[in-house]
């Protein structure tokens, strides 16, 4: 019957869903092989539906695996929730909010949030860590802080629980003496491949081995925004931009926007994104803030900011 499935069987059904493998999905949750294939087989006989294929060397989802997935995600995800406010209501104030912040996150909402954060929790230290790409998920699932606000990366990291808080304005840019810079119209992909590309690159190894937005095989590295922007305005190559960033260079003619074939002449969008372990889901004011940020991502979006999509 459907009220004997324990959260514990779904928990370990999404794992071993996503791993493929009930090895894997036996580490993951720190429980043997064993503990997995009887939960697994335990929770088919409660739905009497098939959840995995189990011919090959490893297991592969059935179609009703794939459809009941969804459900079961979001199962866990209410089941989250309810801890989180609960925690909330029984539990007291933390002795430090650490937050773990995208370095492309827009500044001008971090630093309103981070202004009424200290008027709300006056005495509530608030440590903020600025990271590029898998940076800041590493730095949650370290431990070193509670919540974490990044960008896309975060869609395929599912350790990490994750709530929507805006989308980011992104723009393509070089400096008006670049060459990239003195042309018209739009720019076809073999113009870029023939110029530097700088490109953010992560201090952690949770991308490792994978490229975001690189079109040119011709690029440079740079772990810290702060010295793209410098590069790009010394003309030294062309690279993506959260456009409040150079809005006000843009204006000046410091910098100039580059229409990409294919990419919409808007800018592409990346979504920003709170997120924490599971287990360690935010407390009284981390709630607060993730919740401050949610409003002030809606205020911006009303306002039509340039900054938000």
């Amino acid at each position: 019957m459907l009220e004997d499935v324990s959260v514990e069987q779904i928990k370990i059904f999404i794992a071993a869903a996503e791993l493929g493998n009930f090895s894997a999905a036996g580490r993951r949750l720190k429980r043997a092989q064993s503990v997995v294939s009887q939960a697994v087989a335990g929770l088919e006989g409660r739905l009497r539906v098939k959840l995995f294929e189990r011919e090959g060397r490893y297991p592969r989802l059935t179609e009703a695996g794939k459809i009941l997935l969804a459900d079961a995600r979001a199962v866990v995800a209410g089941v989250d929730a309810m801890k989180a406010r609960a925690r909330g209501m029984a539990g007291g104030l933390e002795a430090e909010l650490a937050v773990a912040i995208d370095v492309m996150f827009p500044m001008p909402v971090l630093t309103r949030a981070a202004a009424s954060f200290m008027q709300a929790f006056p005495v509530t230290p608030l440590r903020l860590f600025v990271e590029a790409l898998g940076g800041v998920a590493q730095t949650v699932l370290d431990g070193r802080a509670a919540l974490g606000v990044m960008g896309s990366l975060v869609v395929e990291m599912p350790a990490l629980a994750r709530e929507r808080l805006l989308g980011v304005r992104m723009v393509s840019v070089a400096a008006p003496s670049h060459p990239l810079g003195q042309l018209t119209g739009d720019v076809p992909a073999a113009a870029l491949h023939e110029h530097v590309q700088l490109v953010l690159t992560d201090r952690s190894e949770l991308s490792a081995g994978r490229e975001f937005q690189v079109l040119s095989p011709r690029n440079w590295r740079l772990a810290d925004l702060g010295a793209k922007h410098a590069f790009l305005l010394a003309g030294l190559g062309w690279g993506g931009m959260p456009y409040a960033l150079v809005a006000a260079d843009l204006a000046a003619g410091r910098l100039k926007a580059l229409a990409l074939q294919d990419v919409p002449r808007e800018g592409a969008v990346m979504p920003m994104y709170a997120t924490y372990r599971p287990e360690a889901p935010p407390g009284p004011a981390g709630r607060w803030f993730v919740e401050r940020l949610k409003v002030l991502a809606r205020e911006g979006e009303e306002n039509k900011e340039d900054l938000l999509f």
